[in-house]
């Protein structure tokens, strides 16, 4: 894989150079988040990008967002040195792929890595309908009639989720094991701040509900979209 590593802390961005090399990736280093926006947008293609949360310049965060804004799919697995679903949730939230909380391990690090890989390997699904809610994983576009909705690469994955399950109620848990990749170490509770995030978008400026809870388990889509 060709990797880009963007990591303020010098002796942690060597540490992960070498040991990535001698896994046999490809590795280019940036320390600041400008450094690393450009090389995310220009030095590619690249098939992950490890992006810290906190960097001098621009925050992980910020360069997610404009990498996807940019049209940049590249798997970002975010890392912070940061414990808490909020940190969690924000780099989520602008369209990383998967989070890592320092100090971590190589060997964990490696298997994030293949499972970024095998995802973005995997052929995407087809596009679901429910009623006039369609989304099409494929392009990551998601409309409600003719109204265009910007979501974000989990929201994506969460809905995604529920349409492919039309009238069936799914668990949280279940959400958690097919859009995270370490679902185990995750609070199933996170799933509540996409789904309200998910429902305020495509759901309240049109008047429906389509993402009904259902107590005690999880979630249902509407099969007609609410």
């Amino acid at each position: 894989m060709r990797i880009l590593v963007v990591e303020d802390e010098e002796n942690l961005a060597e540490s992960l150079r070498q040991g990535l090399s001698a896994d046999g990736h490809r590795v280019e280093v940036a320390h600041d988040g400008h450094r690393g926006l450009e090389l995310a947008l220009t030095g590619g293609p690249y098939d992950a990008v490890l992006l810290d949360l906190m960097l001098p310049g621009l925050g992980g965060a910020e360069i997610c967002a404009r990498m996807r804004a940019h049209g940049v799919p590249t798997p970002v697995l975010m890392l912070t040195a940061k414990d808490g679903e909020q940190d969690e949730a924000e780099g989520l939230d602008a369209g990383a792929d998967d989070y890592l909380t320092k100090p971590f391990s190589f060997v964990v690090l490696g298997a994030r890595l293949r499972a970024l890989a095998r995802r973005a390997a995997a052929p995407e699904p087809t596009v679901l309908r429910a009623g006039d809610l369609v989304l099409d994983p494929q392009d990551r576009r998601c409309r409600r009639g003719t109204h265009d909705i910007e979501l974000t690469a989990r929201e994506l994955g969460v809905l995604a989720c529920l349409m492919e399950r039309p009238g069936r109620a799914v668990a949280k848990q279940d959400i958690l094991d097919e859009v995270w990749d370490a679902p185990h170490d995750i609070d199933p509770n996170i799933v509540e701040v996409y789904v309200s995030s998910l429902r305020k978008k495509i759901d309240a400026p049109f008047g429906r509900r389509s993402i009904l809870t259902v107590h005690g388990t999880g979630y249902r889509m509407a099969p007609d979209g609410g």
